[in-house]
């Protein structure tokens, strides 16, 4: 097995020096750090970055924590993009990323203080932001590092978070169903309590109000975020005396369901009915017909938030930020003019 005895023996450096190598040391010249890199690569050296952290205290680890189960959450093509985005991070800054496979809101929490209580990581991503979370207020309490990819519930300006105006977002897909003459629009979303339905929702109901349409209650529907949610969604709607002729879904795999639930109905989209979507995961550029959608920018909006945790990792006193993704409307063949019934 190559140390580093053998590593500052094949260069003429000290093995003290070789440690700073690895460490990435900036006292370090360029030349020196050229010279003992090449020399591991060819020797075959690993650092023991176990060993190391133990010294500097660091995991060198990074928690993210889902919002229900693995297997239901990873059924979305959303946080595979995003996992994406922050992998591309953590990898260059060889950073080990743990994902958090509970089951239930109390196993998640029994695994985020497993995490913090064991050292396991430096700090925890939140892929969701939801009122009265448990695991947001644990973390609080024990002034541990994480970073929420969404708005936070409560402290928003002293937690770092990255997310997209999703109140502009829903005002503008709305606006753009409406500019095509639509009246009747019903709104689809994922649970209440998560903030990012709750946005997106208030700038449809706003986009209604400055155009003068009623709000109907009947047209809101709240589903989990998969493709079966959708199916169930359109149910209810297809059965009013009155129904939509065009739907607002805050995820791409809701509309999906929707999309397949309307064809064995027998209804054609856009012919029948339109749909303007969010997240714009590959999904929607494939379907037929191709999904009108808000893109996000999920990997970006990944990159950012391990970005973000890293900084405060390494810096405890790096002051809270809150980072907005821009989005833009993709225009596709799901949305059509309304010419009247």
């Amino acid at each position: 097995m190559v140390t580093i005895k053998d590593i500052a023996k094949a260069t003429g450096v000290s093995p003290s020096t070789v440690s700073r190598v690895i460490a990435d040391n900036p006292r370090i010249s360029p030349d020196t750090k050229k010279k003992v890199r090449k020399a591991m690569k060819k020797l075959g050296y690993h650092p023991n970055i176990h060993a190391r952290n133990l010294v500097v205290k660091s995991t060198k680890a990074i928690g993210v924590i889902l919002p229900s189960s693995a297997d239901k959450a990873l059924q979305n093509p959303f946080f595979p993009e995003i996992l994406r985005g922050i992998g591309s991070v953590t990898h260059k800054k060889q950073y080990t990323m743990m994902l958090s496979s509970g089951q239930t809101e109390e196993e998640i929490l029994a695994e985020v203080k497993r995490m913090v209580y064991g050292s396991y990581v430096d700090g925890m991503i939140l892929l969701y932001s939801r009122m009265n979370d448990p695991v947001t207020q644990f973390l609080r309490e024990r002034e541990f590092p994480f970073v929420v990819v969404g708005k936070p519930y409560e402290g928003i300006s002293e937690t770092t978070h990255v997310d997209n105006d999703n109140f502009s977002a829903g005002k503008e897909i709305t606006e753009h169903l409406i500019e095509q003459g639509h009246q009747r629009i019903a709104f689809i979303g994922g649970a209440r309590d998560l903030f990012v339905t709750v946005d997106r929702e208030e700038g449809y109901k706003a986009a209604l109000a400055e155009a003068g349409l009623e709000n109907k209650e009947e047209y809101h529907i709240h589903t989990e975020f998969l493709k079966s949610g959708g199916r169930e969604a359109v149910e209810s709607l297809l059965t009013l005396p009155h129904p939509p002729t065009a739907m607002v879904i805050s995820d791409d795999l809701i509309s999906l369901g929707v999309l397949s639930m309307l064809e064995d109905s027998g209804l054609q989209v856009p012919r029948d009915i339109s749909l303007a979507s969010f997240n714009n995961v590959y999904l929607s550029e494939i379907t037929r017909p191709a999904l009108t959608t808000i893109d996000i920018q999920i990997y970006e909006l990944g990159a950012q938030s391990a970005k973000a945790l890293i900084e405060k990792t390494v810096n405890k006193a790096e002051p809270a930020k809150r980072i907005i993704i821009p989005h833009k409307v993709i225009y596709r063949e799901s949305v059509s003019e309304y010419k009247g019934e």
